[in-house]
């Protein structure tokens, strides 16, 4: 990684209202809602709709402070902790949470839910399902062998991570420590969730360009075996938008367990 050229976001932090509003929002001009919104949400549907993934508590420590991925799994843990690396990213979600003046406004995902599920009337009732089932938004070190020293998490069913590892990780060694850190939060049964973008290099939010570690399908998944994992399902979505503002070539969904 060249810091020169690149901020890392361990470091330097992110605007996390930009990074919302660029690759997440309803703007008519946000060109990325197939790849980061649609596309996750169908994995995410699939994945729980299927029975095996669900348990009294889901762990998230996903980059930013998105939550669309999450509003399905509300539906299949009693509990959700959210982690964040970022005093920012922990504001920007506590607005939404405590429907403050300002918060972004999620309201464009009940469409992409009205698709998956059927049914306009539970729809309505996501959003506060979800803000009640988030019981805790915590800080979180990446630096730390546990990551919310000194406090010890209890181990989740069921850990999800998007994007994260390709925001905190230089190079492969990184990304494999960084992963072992992750994983430790989960119950020996547990299952672990990742989305990730690949062969990505850099991502623009606001005047930033942010640095991401690069990586393929391949890694992945050498990665996630050589850990002890059994891969369950892995769906590669190839990029459909057309912007110089991320260079990724695709997104990554992997479901995995251990064996």
């Amino acid at each position: 990684m060249d810091s020169s050229a690149h901020k890392f976001y361990p470091v330097h932090g992110i605007d996390s209202r930009e990074h919302l509003e660029t690759y997440l929002s309803n703007k008519p001009d946000m060109v990325f809602r197939d790849d980061s919104i649609k596309f996750p949400m169908e994995c995410f549907h699939r994945a729980f709709s299927e029975g095996h993934i669900k348990g009294d508590l889901l762990i998230d420590i996903s980059f930013g402070s998105f939550i669309h991925h999450l509003y399905t799994a509300s539906g299949y843990f009693d509990q959700i902790l959210v982690l964040k690396c970022s005093e920012q990213c922990i504001m920007e979600l506590n607005k939404w949470i405590n429907t403050h003046t300002g918060a972004f406004d999620w309201s464009h995902i009940m469409s992409y839910i009205k698709c998956l599920e059927g049914n306009s009337d539970q729809c309505q009732d996501k959003h506060m399902t979800l803000k009640t089932a988030i019981t805790k938004i915590m800080k979180c070190d990446i630096d730390n062998e546990n990551l919310t020293d000194p406090e010890v998490l209890p181990p989740a069913d069921c850990v999800i991570s998007a994007g994260m590892l390709d925001f905190i990780s230089k190079d492969q060694d990184d990304y494999i420590n960084n992963f072992r850190k992750f994983v430790k939060l989960l119950k020996p049964e547990g299952y672990l969730i990742l989305i990730g973008t690949l062969n990505t290099t850099y991502a623009m939010i606001g005047q930033d360009k942010v640095h991401l570690f690069r990586y393929d399908e391949k890694f992945a998944r050498k990665v996630l075996t050589d850990e002890g994992f059994v891969i369950d399902h892995c769906a590669v979505h190839k990029k459909t938008a057309e912007s110089d503002l991320i260079d990724y070539e695709a997104f990554m969904f992997i479901t995995a367990h251990r064996e």
